[in-house]
Order: C-alpha cells, then sequence, then structure tokens
C-alpha cells in the first residue's frame, strides 16, 4: 500500500487518491484481492468526536465479503479527516495454516496456539508461544536436536537473504534461555518473519520426513500389491511349461 494519506470529507465521502483500492489477504476466501471501500463513517461526525482512530468497511472483489480495517487518524482539519494509510489493523486476520498433524502433540498443542496469537495480531504473546514452541520442538528431535533446528534457522537466513541485524530479534527468541522479560518486542514485520521462519524450520525437522515417510509406505504397499498380484500367474505359466 501507499503512503499516502486517505480522506474522508463531508463533500465527497472517503477519497484514497489515485487509486481508490487496496490489496490485501481476504480473511474469508483467503485470496490476495482488491478490497473497494463498502462503508464510511460520517465526516461531520468524525470532525466532532474526533476519535484517534476510524473504522472503515471493504469488500473483497474475489467473494464479496465485508473486510473491516481500523486506520490511525493522522490529522484533523477543517471539513477533512485524514487518516494514516500505511498499516492499518485488520480486525479480522486470514488464518493462518500449517500441516500440524505431522507435530509432535506437545508441539501441535503449542503452535495452533502459537498461530492463534499471531491472527489475532497479539504479536509479543506469539513471540512468547513461539519459544515454547521451539524448546517442544528441540525436545521431540531428541539428542542435538537444538544444533538441528539451528542450522535450519540459519540456512533459512541465508536462503532469504536477511542481515544479522533484523534476524538477530528471531535467534534470541527461538535460541537463548534467559527469562521472559528479556525477550526483544516485535512489531508486525518481525513477527510475519518470525512466523515464516517457524513455518521452515517446522517443515523441515518434522512435515518433510513424516511426508516422505507416508509417501513410502503408501509406495511399497501398492508395489506389494502388485508383485502379489503378479506371482500366481506366473506360478501358473510355470506349471503350464
Amino acid at each position: 500500500m501507499s503512503d499516502m494519506s486517505i480522506s474522508i470529507t463531508e463533500e465527497d465521502g472517503l477519497l484514497h487518491g489515485p487509486d481508490d483500492a487496496m490489496s490485501l489477504e481476504c480473511p474469508y476466501c483467503g485470496a490476495f484481492a482488491h478490497m473497494r471501500a463498502q462503508s464510511t463513517p460520517s465526516a461531520a461526525q468524525l470532525l466532532q468526536e474526533q476519535p484517534p482512530h476510524v473504522g472503515l468497511v471493504y469488500q473483497c472483489d474475489a467473494c464479496r465479503a465485508p473486510v473491516f480495517m481500523r486506520f490511525a487518524v493522522k490529522r484533523y482539519a477543517e471539513n477533512v479527516v485524514e487518516l494514516h494509510r500505511g498499516d492499518p489493523v485488520e480486525l479480522e486476520r486470514p488464518r493462518e495454516r500449517f500441516a500440524l498433524s505431522y507435530l509432535p502433540i506437545r508441539t501441535q498443542v503449542l503452535f495452533r496456539e502459537t498461530l492463534a496469537c499471531y491472527s489475532g495480531n497479539h504479536f509479543n504473546a506469539f513471540a512468547s508461544m513461539c519459544r515454547r514452541t521451539a524448546r517442544s520442538a528441540f525436545a521431540a528431535l531428541g539428542e542435538g536436536g537444538k544444533l538441528r533446528a539451528f542450522e535450519e534457522v540459519m540456512a533459512a537466513q541465508d536462503i532469504a537473504e536477511i542481515d544479522d541485524e533484523t534476524f538477530l530479534p528471531i535467534k534470541s527468541i527461538l535460541f537463548e534461555s534467559g527469562e521472559e522479560n528479556d525477550m526483544p518486542l516485535l512489531n508486525r514485520t518481525q513477527a510475519g518473519l518470525l512466523l515464516e521462519v517457524m513455518k521452515d524450520f517446522l517443515y523441515q525437522c518434522f512435515v518433510r520426513h513424516g511426508k516422505l515417510a507416508r509417501a513410502i509406505k503408501v509406495r511399497h504397499f501398492f508395489t506389494r500389491e502388485a508383485e502379489d498380484q503378479e506371482e500366481p500367474g506366473i506360478a501358473a505359466g510355470t506349471q503350464a511349461g
């Protein structure tokens, strides 16, 4: 989204500028789609009450569902309310998805709650749950589990080309063993980065292994079944000869 402000005027209503739409992942259909303004509060009422935040209702172009957004007010002027367009709060976020069934039970329970914290915009609760999930995963991996996880996380940093300063809070949250009060506070961008690193680490250590083991087991089952069907025919042909 642009850094331009959004204006609400008594005469023209909501004004975004050259483009009257924004693009987001819809919390209902999951599509990354344009969102167009559907409902706007009265400029006269806002100017009278001057709340610090303003709620707007958009409509998803993909599924036509209403999407609620909250914007901080940039300033109140004569007949105009200006809102900060950058970093609005999505009051209903898309649910984060992950193949939880491949995780150990304790890790599965913790990571489900971790995803719920992120979806609810509780980013520092999310960070604390990431640490608990990581510790559970280290224990499930057994001896050397923490080292293996560290190698996967560092590989993710290299692949994503994230600089050390930006990546430092993630390493601190996942691998340091200090008090909870010592954990860094996260903003939305840092929390999103931590989420993707957590997903990759858990995928590499558990999901990939589980999917591959299941695929090989299924392949062996059908191979044995095919061999069992072939053997009677081979035996009958041998007897006939």
